[in-house]
């Protein structure tokens, strides 16, 4: 086992035609909140949805043609686990009914929904645009949210914006941890479960217009959260700096400091730790050995050669020049060795 963050994945796929719709309902029927399904592709479906686990949070990404759902009271009584489950459309069109409500949703738009009452939910596949749907779901227990489940039914089956403020931020999110969960460890699943939950409680909040309804620790580490996303969008701008940060997120550069006490750390420090991250990283690519260091600085915002020098001398205790010669380095070896226990075989 690697200790990277695990995912289960049903491929229907892995049947013959005929046989995979059948697979996806007996998924749906074992899952926390089980569905009434139709599709249009009962003959052939295609279709694939991936698990990870974040602590309290599960995280589905689902892919398929399309799809019509229903909840039903019959199978809430048969299976109420108080969930609430906010989804993200990736493609196709989505949309949600509960309570009244009606929300149609487009890429990038997010939808929110109590599993414990029904509802209904349909995806399609556009017809001019990608063969599949897609979309990425959280599951959350009623109590891993500090807020008040009366106020939020006012939000079930309301569309909200993924592409702006904190719904970009959870959306970032939802794609980034369900796309490569290779990238992440195991022994952060419950650290990341909880970051994903403060973003949540925060962006509900929002859309309230009640955001103190959300504790302040919580709206903390989210803004927190934000910032890094922040930052990271913009390591490649050299006048990126604490103040810009304040500027953009509407608070004083005083609370911008104090955001980052908890971290031992300043926001200076960690706008040049992430650049560097970046240097290193392109530095030990083999295809960019062509690339100048002086390129690969200035994309990071090091635009002072000189200076880049300093800096990452004082991180990694030696040049630029020699880092790169000996990652690179290491890199031939083990492709030259690689290449002689596995030599090319010609037919």
């Amino acid at each position: 086992m690697d200790g990277k963050l695990q995912r289960q994945v049903l491929d229907t796929a892995a049947l013959p035609p005929r046989e995979r719709f059948g697979m996806w309902l007996d998924m749906l029927a074992g899952s926390p909140t089980p569905l009434r399904v139709r599709t249009a592709h009962a003959d052939d479906f295609a279709a694939r949805a991936e698990f990870i686990e974040l602590g309290r949070m599960r995280l589905i990404r689902y892919r398929y043609p399309s799809l019509d759902c229903v909840r039903t009271s019959k199978l809430i009584r048969r299976s109420d686990p108080d969930y609430y489950l906010l989804a993200l459309t990736l493609t196709g069109t989505s949309q949600a009914v509960q309570e009244g409500r009606r929300a149609r949703c487009r890429p990038g738009d997010l939808t929110f929904y109590d599993c414990s009452r029904p509802h209904e939910v349909s995806h399609h596949a556009d017809a001019a645009g990608p063969a599949y749907a897609r979309s990425v779901v959280a599951l959350v227990p009623y109590d891993a949210l500090p807020l008040p489940h009366r106020k939020l039914a006012r939000l079930f089956a309301g569309r909200m914006s993924g592409s702006e403020g904190v719904g970009a931020l959870v959306a970032d999110f939802l794609t980034r941890i369900t796309a490569h969960p290779d990238q992440y460890h195991a022994a952060d699943a419950e650290r990341l479960g909880a970051v994903g939950l403060d973003l949540v409680a925060t962006l509900l909040g929002r859309n309230l217009v009640s955001e103190d309804a959300v504790p302040t620790e919580i709206r903390r580490r989210a803004l927190r959260e934000q910032v890094h996303g922040y930052v990271r969008q913009h390591l490649g701008d050299a006048t990126l700096d604490p103040g810009r940060i304040a500027d953009a997120h509407h608070i004083s550069l005083r609370s911008l400091h104090r955001l980052f006490e908890d971290e031992e750390t300043t926001v200076a420090a960690y706008i040049r730790d992430e650049r560097l991250a970046r240097c290193r990283r392109d530095l030990t690519d083999p295809a960019l050995g062509d690339r100048s260091i002086q390129v690969i600085a200035a994309r990071w915002g090091f635009r002072d050669k000189a200076h880049f020098s300093r800096v990452f001398r004082a991180a990694q205790g030696e040049t630029p020049q020699a880092y790169r010669a000996r990652h690179l380095e290491s890199a031939r070896i083990v492709n030259t060795t690689a290449s002689a226990v596995n030599p090319a075989r010609t037919y």
